[in-house]
């Protein structure tokens, strides 16, 4: 979608350099989350048709875009559009894709790339029960459905070593139509994978399981329902005990209000606060010194804009 910068053509690395040695001047460390939407882009906005694991466009009321396409009078639907299923040549050269953009990543001075494997995008939609449909080995039980993750991840880890490789996951997330169920065994088995096949990977970040982008707590807790979860009770630590010493991330509504006791509790090694970092420079200062923290702007969370530094550079710290 428009805005969205890149990582896959040499020219893109004099930019990124700038990016991670600013970073790491201020004693920070960067990683380069790769990015496949799959069926979640199409043809009027990237000129090339979508891919999937299967021919299963985005429908209903959310399948229209949120912005209109260039040369277009509005938005269009997504089933006008739909996706390519990818060839087994195709799923290869894809994940050589990923390769080539991990090792960009490293060239341009990341610390590491972490695989964007939730939100419904491409590596989820082959997770995902409603779209992936196929009946070859990367679809039809639990299991085959993990093995295009499973093949990226090994596949990073080969090239740039498995140090530096992670992961994001949202194992009940129903954004951008994920729909599949099975999620236990489906994310079970797909975390036991990872743990044997890619066990020095540098962490593993998931996204809290009533935690939701778009539907309410209780609109969530209806789905968990139907997947017979209980909403109460729901938790991620069936995977923490699958990951083992693998470095533990959580995502999902984390704030100045809760923060400190989930880090005290040990369930988790590190908390993800993304919203949060947009209206708060000194974030964590903010957190040490029990600070309240400053509203974001959501509306600017997604460009481009004329004035692209409003609400996103020009918010003052606490001090100031």
């Amino acid at each position: 979608m428009a805005g969205v910068p890149g990582l896959f053509d040499p020219a893109h690395l004099t930019g990124w350099k700038h990016v991670t040695e600013a970073v790491h001047a201020k004693g920070g460390y960067i990683y380069a989350q790769l990015w496949h939407a799959g069926r979640t882009t199409i043809e009027p906005f990237s000129g090339k048709p979508s891919v999937a694991p299967s021919v299963v466009p985005l429908e209903g009321p959310e399948g229209i875009t949120g912005r209109t396409p260039p040369g277009y009078p509005g938005p269009v639907k997504y089933a006008d559009f739909p996706p390519i299923e990818l060839t087994k040549n195709h799923i290869k050269s894809t994940i050589s894709d990923y390769c080539n953009a991990a090792k960009m990543a490293i060239e341009a001075g990341f610390d590491g790339v972490e695989v964007h494997g939730g939100n419904g995008y491409l590596p989820e939609q082959f997770l995902s029960s409603n779209i992936n449909k196929r009946t070859d080995e990367y679809g039809g039980s639990p299991e085959k459905r993990c093995r295009f993750v499973i093949e990226l991840m090994n596949s990073l880890a080969n090239a740039i070593g498995q140090e530096n490789c992670a992961i994001r996951l949202s194992p009940f997330g129903l954004f951008n139509q994920a729909r599949g169920e099975q999620r236990i065994r489906t994310w079970s088995y797909l975390c036991e994978q990872l743990k044997e096949n890619v066990p020095n990977m540098s962490y593993i970040s998931l996204i809290e399981p009533r935690y939701e982008q778009i539907h309410s707590c209780a609109e969530k807790d209806k789905f968990l329902s139907s997947w017979g979860l209980d909403p109460s009770t729901i938790n991620l630590k069936f995977l923490r005990k699958i990951m083992g010493d693998t470095p533990f991330l959580s995502a999902g509504g984390w704030n100045d209000t809760n923060c400190s006791e989930a880090i005290e509790s040990g369930d988790y090694d590190a908390l993800l606060i993304g919203r949060y970092f947009t209206s708060n420079p000194d974030l964590v200062e903010r957190l040490k010194l029990g600070k309240t923290l400053r509203m974001y702007e959501r509306d600017r969370f997604y460009g481009p804009f004329e004035d692209r530094w409003r609400g996103y550079t020009d918010y003052p710290c606490w001090n100031e």
